[in-house]
């Protein structure tokens, strides 16, 4: 099978096709993406002795602030960038065709939530929205101008004004999913808690050095005290993906069906665990069909037999193991 020969990739709905879709997408970025094929090539790895995923290699993530990861000859028409601390590198993911990016989210929400037009969709990212290139800004305007409801909308700084419309949804029962970025969301708990019967609070992750580090159980707990909610909703996606798994409560995330994790080795990233057992978090996106599909990044996690998945840290950076092959 070819990637032409492939069927859509957000149709795939059994093992079978998305591992068939997989090894086409490999054998294409392995002959297009001159990044990938020199990683290939480093460790030994060449399209005919791969038959299977788990030896499909994995691009590490780091390589998206040193490379432009593009598979084809096409010429990006958006780039993506990760957010990073004062004097640090960022991630650029230079994008070639947007609308797998629109499918993909758009597709995903719809399977986890339903149309978008049922929803009042508030985003509370001000560490987003106060920086240009964001794929999650990208991601999440684009639901709330296609929920079409005339209280969506972004908000800043200002919670007393987020706390206010919280109030009016509540009142006239409005269904309604508030999304921000950890500390934002921490800031109005403390400031504004209150009891939520018709809204779904989904947290980003992220601190962005506003707030001292907590753990994803510490977080959902302070927050489901405050506005009195029995499960605190997750987002996972990063700049490097063009797909996002979903929780919705309890940090178990689900994929969707072009998405998956697997669990490498911490003592040999080459090396894939066995369910249950926590290693590094690899992911195949099979979205990121003209960048790489195959990425190690630097979280910690664990993938149960349903192919949900936790995450429960991050690779400290003495950790992080074979990975001199980085400096291609």
């Amino acid at each position: 099978m070819t990637v032409q020969d492939s069927p859509s990739l957000f149709s795939i709905s059994d093992t079978k096709t998305f591992e068939a879709c997989a090894l086409a997408i490999f054998n294409y970025q392995y002959t297009e993406n001159a990044v990938y094929q020199e990683y290939c090539s480093l460790l030994g790895v060449h399209p005919k002795e791969v038959s299977q995923l788990s030896q499909i290699p994995f691009l590490p993530i780091s390589f998206f602030k040193e490379k432009s990861v593009i598979t084809g000859k096409a010429t990006p028409t958006n780039t993506f960038e990760s957010s990073g601390t004062t004097g640090s590198s960022t991630s650029k993911h230079f994008v070639t065709e947007i609308s797998l990016y629109q499918e993909s989210f758009r597709t995903a929400f719809q399977q986890f939530y339903g149309d978008p037009k049922n929803l009042c969709i508030l985003a509370l990212l001000p560490s987003y929205l106060e920086r240009t290139g964001s794929s999650l800004v990208y991601m999440v305007d684009d639901l709330i101008q296609r929920s079409e409801h005339p209280s969506s909308g972004f908000y800043l700084h200002n919670l007393k004004a987020l706390h206010q419309k919280i109030v009016e949804l509540e009142a006239s029962q409005t269904p309604t999913l508030l999304i921000g970025v950890s500390f934002a969301l921490l800031d109005l708990a403390e400031q504004f808690p209150t009891p939520l019967k018709h809204t779904i609070i989904m947290e980003t992750g992220g601190m962005k050095g506003k707030r001292k580090e907590m753990i994803r159980e510490e977080l959902h707990q302070e927050l489901r005290k405050a506005f009195q909610v029995q499960h605190i909703h997750s987002e996972y996606g990063m700049t490097e993906l063009l797909s996002q798994g979903y929780s919705k409560g309890n940090g178990i995330f689900a994929t969707p069906p072009w998405m998956k994790v697997l669990i490498r080795d911490p003592e040999d990233p080459l090396s894939l665990q066995t369910e249950g057992k926590s290693g590094g978090v690899n992911i195949i996106d099979l979205a990121n069909l003209h960048s790489c599909s195959f990425i190690a990044t630097q979280d910690l996690g664990k993938v149960h037999a349903d192919g949900s998945f936790e995450i429960i840290g991050r690779f400290d950076h003495s950790d992080i193991r074979g990975c001199n092959l980085m400096a291609l």
